[in-house]
């Protein structure tokens, strides 16, 4: 009986012992986790920087063939660029990111869908302007590849990534830029018209008339349906109401900040380019005025914000509203971009 208890008493000991190591074990994981969230915050407030906009004219000086500056090289040399930047920059791509802390992080995020908007913009009147001649000729095989690339999805992290499917058509369009400053090759061509910048600003229109009116909305408003207005023969799917209410969500507000910042970081950049590569056809339609003064209103965008938050504060209330004052800056630079579509389409 006594070495029944004796083994027993072994057993619990025993058992005791391996409790005892196991809940060390637990805590020692446990203190590992939390040193893994806390380096995760760190490096969270460390990735959440938007990047400084660059010199195009920088750009351009580095470029092969540099002392002819040759028309085109600008513009892709400046869409590669926006590109590269949008992967390369401090944290790398974060839209895919399914662990901390890019998962939690939303601000860059929606800085980069911005930006990537305006490359696949880009990307598309490349292909379909830039690039031909007239709508009969044939389009540049490596940019209708380049187009494609980039509008895969933001948020796939594997099988493929997006970053893989990005780099491939930054690939390509590295490839073009080299053809077009290849004297001995003939198959590359940027053609520098009116009307070739125009279908390329009227996207640039639409898409900045759309995040001013995102911005407007954070305050919320009774809005009238405007839909129908200037043609008496329009007609549209199905009934809408006379007024409608709008209003950004609160929780996404600082979400249509920043993607208004990112699309207009790479519209600035993109703008900067044309200037050069187009400025014979500025200079004609007297021009260079207006996209310089749109250029001004773009570089307001990206001032620095202090406030540790988007603030929504009324349009006349006591705290500030940094949607409005961005959306000020971006409707001035719609309304000048618009003026802008109307000279080039002059005689």
């Amino acid at each position: 009986m006594s070495k029944w208890l004796t083994a027993i008493n072994e057993r619990l000991a025993d058992w005791y012992d391996d409790l005892h190591d196991g809940s060390a074990f637990i805590k020692a994981g446990l203190a590992l986790v939390l040193l893994y969230l806390l380096l995760a915050v760190c490096l969270g407030f460390y990735w959440n920087s938007e990047p400084e906009p660059f010199s195009v004219k920088e750009l351009m000086s580095v470029q092969p063939e540099a002392q002819r500056p040759l028309v085109g090289v600008a513009t892709t040399a400046t869409l590669v660029e926006v590109s590269t930047t949008l992967l390369e920059k401090r944290g790398g791509f974060l839209s895919n990111d399914i662990m901390p802390p890019g998962v939690w992080m939303d601000n860059i995020p929606n800085w980069e869908y911005g930006v990537l908007i305006q490359i696949r913009d880009m990307s598309k009147a490349m292909r379909e302007a830039f690039s031909r001649s007239q709508s009969q000729s044939t389009e540049d095989s490596a940019l209708a590849i380049a187009e494609s690339r980039f509008n895969f999805d933001n948020d796939s992290w594997a099988i493929p990534a997006s970053e893989s499917e990005y780099r491939e058509g930054i690939k390509y369009h590295k490839d073009y830029l080299l053809r077009l400053q290849d004297d001995n090759l003939h198959n590359a061509q940027f053609f520098a018209r009116a009307d070739n910048l125009r279908y390329w600003l009227s996207t640039v229109e639409t898409r900045l008339g759309s995040l001013s009116q995102r911005l407007s909305a954070s305050v919320g408003q009774r809005r009238i349906n405007t839909d129908l207005a200037n043609e008496e023969r329009a007609s549209q799917s199905t009934y809408a109401p006379v007024e409608v209410e709008v209003k950004t969500p609160f929780l996404e507000i600082d979400d249509v900040f920043y993607e208004a910042r990112g699309s207009t970081w790479a519209i600035l950049h993109f703008l900067k380019a044309v200037e050069i590569d187009f400025a014979k056809v500025l200079a004609k339609k007297n021009a260079v005025v207006s996209l310089q003064q749109i250029i001004r209103e773009l570089e307001a965008t990206q001032e620095t914000v202090y406030s540790p938050m988007i603030l929504n504060g009324g349009g006349f209330g006591v705290l500030a509203n940094h949607s409005l004052v961005m959306a000020s800056y971006v409707s001035r630079a719609n309304a000048a971009i618009i003026d802008l579509r109307e000279l080039l389409a002059q005689g």
